[in-house]
């Protein structure tokens, strides 16, 4: 029986295979396979064994044909490429498929399963956005309650465009056009921004103009609440109490110095955000309730305020003056009552006006005293015992000191006045003589004390503390210029502090405006109480009082101030004005004022006036005080004060009265 046949396939790159295995050749020749160059590996092969062959044999092959084209590698560069086994290869591929599917789905149980709650929370957050929700800002009201700034409840009205029912769009347009007041175009254009989720149309709306709308029921359209900062009318207290900016912040006067008492803490709500950047308010929740501010209360009389700034105003115009101020104060509390400034403003409409109409004159504008300063320098004398109400000196027209000549305002010749005579001739002359006994350093040291120099305590934006300089630099005409007025400065609150003090036996109150504040429970809670401090004894601010009482008599400077049926005392002031371009006295006429008080024999309001530049008349008891006359008039009135039923008493002017 002959062997089996080996089935095997031979290997067609090495010849004599058949041989080697010990059988013959095959009967049937073998299909050489196909290169991919169109060659067999037989031929691949025999040009090999042909290429060695030339070496040696004698070029026993060397006459085979070459392929054309370049050489092929060297034998160390072929690869030889095999296909596998289809199952292997289909095989592999699905174990591969097998292991990416178990991949995807072990991280499908991560997100959905085991880490759902975080990975819905991340989503979330991308759509979510914290905003704030607006707060009911505190009133600002005067000592009875009366408004001079509130914050009324409006809405803003919006459109969701998505929303829009298509029937309803041109019913809807027309309704915000009409009842809004609103451009036909700009409505339309907001209507129909798709795809937008919230386009706001209308703001400021009173609550039942919107709900005129909301009752129609039309689709797409909805509102906010907000609130709108309201001033009502002709208060006269723009300067002082200021206003708020478009965020609803404070920005000018008590608005802004009292912001954060006034504006309360915003809620907070999480709000939807659109594919298009948009807020979408309906969505989202609540994060915290909106805080209220508190209620803040003035000390001012809201009357008395309106009737001040109306009488300045129609002063300031009539003397064609470049400003003005006024200041009322009660004595013995430091209580502001009133506190006008000209020119103003309307806080209705901000964008019209700037900064240097919404300064408040009476803490920010500082001038030269003049007269009104006066008080100060016989009020030192009397308290160091100095002098006597009745001591009399030789006032000559005008005094030579250093290089300077000082002059009354009126030549009458050489007199014999007493210390009374001097404050209500208002002399000059005999106030430096005066003044040379007290000393630098002793008049320096009462200024302070009556609070010249130095902020009021009111903390009101804008205040200028004035200038008054060290007495170690006052130079040789310092001292009589600083007695009647003159080389420093105040502004009208300071001054009217000066005599608020000798009004009140001679204890200054550092001068409040801020009484308390209100909290949503109608609790008031009183403001820290003033400073108080003694000037002057009792004494000296009674004869002081009888001196100022003689301004407003028969020989006084201001016969202007009287009032009928109460007794008034005051001082004038007429001191020239520093030309702001220039820096010098120059063209910078006149600063008139008066300060007083009444009744005389027991006082109850200070009136400060203040004209900056008036025209024409320019006298301090000319100019400014028959508006002294006017405020107090109606103060006292307002106030229910009553007449008062004593005469003043005589005193001695000059030196002839005597007897």
């Amino acid at each position: 029986m002959s062997a089996p046949r080996d089935r095997r396939p031979r290997d067609p790159r090495r010849p004599g295979a058949a041989g080697r295995s010990g059988a013959g050749p095959s009967k049937r020749p073998q299909r050489e396979p196909r290169r991919p160059d169109g060659g067999t590996r037989a031929r691949s092969s025999a040009r090999s064994e042909g290429r060695s062959a030339r070496g040696g044999r004698g070029g026993e092959r060397g006459s085979a044909r070459r392929r054309s084209g370049p050489p092929p590698p060297p034998p160390l560069l072929r690869r030889t490429f095999r296909r596998g086994e289809p199952r292997s290869r289909i095989k592999f591929g699905g174990v591969l498929i097998v292991v990416i599917m178990l991949l995807f789905a072990g991280r499908l149980v991560q997100i959905q399963g085991l880490e759902a709650e975080q990975y819905a929370e991340a989503a979330s957050q991308t759509r979510l956005q914290t905003i704030d929700i607006p707060t009911l800002r505190g009133e600002i009201t005067d000592a009875e309650g009366n408004p001079f700034a509130l914050s009324v409840e409006v809405r803003n009205v919006f459109v969701d465009p998505e929303e829009v029912e298509e029937d309803e769009r041109d019913q809807l347009v027309d309704e915000l056009v009409t009842r809004f007041g609103l451009d036909e175009a700009e409505v339309t254009e907001k209507v129909d921004a798709r795809p937008s989720r919230y386009q706001v149309v209308a703001t400021k709306v009173l609550p039942r103009d919107w709900e005129g709308l909301r009752d129609l029921g039309l689709s797409g359209v909805g509102a906010e609440v907000a609130y709108d900062r309201v001033y009502p009318e002709e208060t006269g207290a723009a300067d002082l109490v200021g206003f708020v900016g478009s965020e609803g912040h404070g920005l000018e006067g008590l608005e802004g110095y009292l912001d954060s008492t006034l504006a309360g803490e915003s809620g907070r709500r999480q709000v939807e955000v659109g594919i298009d950047g948009t807020q979408i308010p309906m969505a989202g929740g609540l994060v915290s309730e909106p805080v209220p501010g508190q209620d803040v209360r003035l000390t001012l009389d809201q009357d008395i305020q309106w009737y001040a700034a109306q009488t300045l105003a129609n002063r300031v115009e009539e003397l064609d003056a470049v400003a003005g101020s006024v200041v009322v104060e009660r004595v013995g509390t430091g209580e502001i009552l009133a506190m006008a400034d000209f020119p103003t403003y309307s806080q209705a409409d901000i964008d019209s006006t700037g900064p240097e109409q919404w300064s408040n004159g009476a803490v920010a504008e500082t001038f030269e005293p003049g007269s009104t300063n006066k008080v100060i320098t016989v009020g030192a004398a009397l308290e160091e015992g100095l002098t006597e109400p009745e001591t009399v000196y030789t006032v000559p027209y005008s005094l030579q000191y250093y290089d300077q000549t000082f002059r009354n305002s009126s030549n009458n010749g050489t007199q014999r006045l007493t210390v009374n005579g001097i404050m209500a001739q208002s002399s000059n002359v005999g106030t430096i003589k005066i003044a040379d006994q007290v000393g630098a350093g002793v008049l320096h040291s009462y200024i302070e004390d009556f609070g010249l120099g130095q902020p009021t305590g009111l903390n009101l934006p804008g205040e200028e503390a004035g200038v008054l300089t060290a007495p170690e630099d006052w130079w040789g005409t310092q001292l009589p210029s600083v007695s009647i007025g003159h080389g420093l400065t105040v502004n009208a609150a300071q001054m009217a502090s000066v005599y608020a003090t000798v009004a009140n036996g001679g204890v200054r109150v550092a001068p409040t405006v801020v009484a308390g504040t209100v909290d949503t429970n109608g609790e008031f809670t009183p403001a820290e109480e003033p400073e108080q401090r003694r000037v002057l004894s009792e004494e000296t601010a009674e004869q002081l009082a009888l001196m100022l009482e003689a301004v407003t008599g028969d020989e006084g400077t201001a016969p202007q101030a009287r009032i009928d049926g109460y007794r008034v005392a005051g001082k004038t002031g007429t001191a020239n004005r520093i030309n702001p371009e220039t820096g010098t006295y120059e063209d910078g006429g006149y600063t008139a004022s008066f300060s007083g008080f009444a009744p005389a024999d027991d006082p109850e309001i200070v009136v400060q006036v203040v004209l900056h530049n008036p025209q024409g008349t320019y006298y301090g008891g000319e100019a400014a005080g028959p508006v002294f006359n006017d405020i107090m008039s109606f103060a006292l009135k307002s106030l229910k004060v009553p007449p008062t039923d004593t005469d003043p008493p005589a005193i001695r002017l000059f030196e002839e009265d005597a007897g």
